[in-house]
């Protein structure tokens, strides 16, 4: 009768520990492992890899996608009031500088130059895109025609425009939110100071709210056209 060969692994530990002890770890950690021989599977085939690659990054992309911080909802934008202006900061004193930079802002964009009104005369479908498609922080509007009468003489530096509102702060430091609808501004745009005694008459524009229905910088790139509006 044949004797069984003993296992390699089994002679191995049979010279480090006794036979008891040997033969315990040989059945708890050497003959139920497995050992492989050739490869688990076959190698993939082209598809299959580029397959399996397209798998491996839409995973890492869903991944990364789900560390990124979300972004506030309008609840919690106003829960936090990332927005508002402190108490402290609702002084007209405060924003009339900004309105003398926006000035100076404004002059250029329509060509006023330091020594008069520039070389290109003033129109109204010539100045009126150009003023369309400015930036109105810093401006001082006036209200003079609303479907709400309780807003019309309203006066004030523009210290937010959003998408549907100006908020302008009066000379009484009060937040004024004004919609664009339904509603006509007045800006005054005086012409530079000049040597001369007699200062000649400010630029009066009357500009219609809902032609300014977007934030200023959706307005840049944004083509005017003039229309007739029924509620005027």
């Amino acid at each position: 009768m044949a004797v069984p060969a003993i296992h390699p692994a089994h002679a191995l530990l049979r010279r480090a520990h006794s036979p008891d002890t040997a033969s315990t770890l040989f059945q708890d950690r050497a003959s139920q492992k497995p050992l492989p021989l050739r490869p688990s599977s076959p190698d993939l085939s082209a598809r299959a890899s580029r397959r399996k690659y397209k798998d491996q990054k839409k995973a890492l992309a869903k991944r990364r996608s789900t560390l990124k911080p979300r972004p506030l909802s309008a609840a919690q934008t106003r829960k936090l009031c990332i927005y508002e202006i402190p108490a402290e900061q609702r002084k007209y004193s405060i924003y009339e500088p900004l309105h003398n930079l926006w000035l100076g802002y404004i002059r250029e964009i329509l060509g006023l130059s330091e020594k008069g009104n520039g070389s290109a005369y003033i129109t109204p479908s010539g100045a009126g895109p150009l003023l369309a498609s400015a930036d109105m922080h810093g401006a001082l509007l006036e209200v003079v025609r609303s479907k709400c009468v309780s807003r019309v003489g309203l006066r004030g530096i523009v210290v937010r425009d959003s998408k549907f509102v100006f908020d302008i702060i009066t000379k009484k430091n009060e937040i004024k939110s004004i919609p664009k609808e339904h509603t006509i501004f007045q800006t005054q745009i005086p012409f530079p100071v000049q040597e001369q005694d007699r200062t000649p008459t400010p630029l009066v524009f009357e500009i219609l709210g809902e032609s300014f229905q977007n934030r200023a910088p959706d307005r840049v790139n944004k083509k005017f056209k003039m229309h007739y509006q029924p509620w005027l």
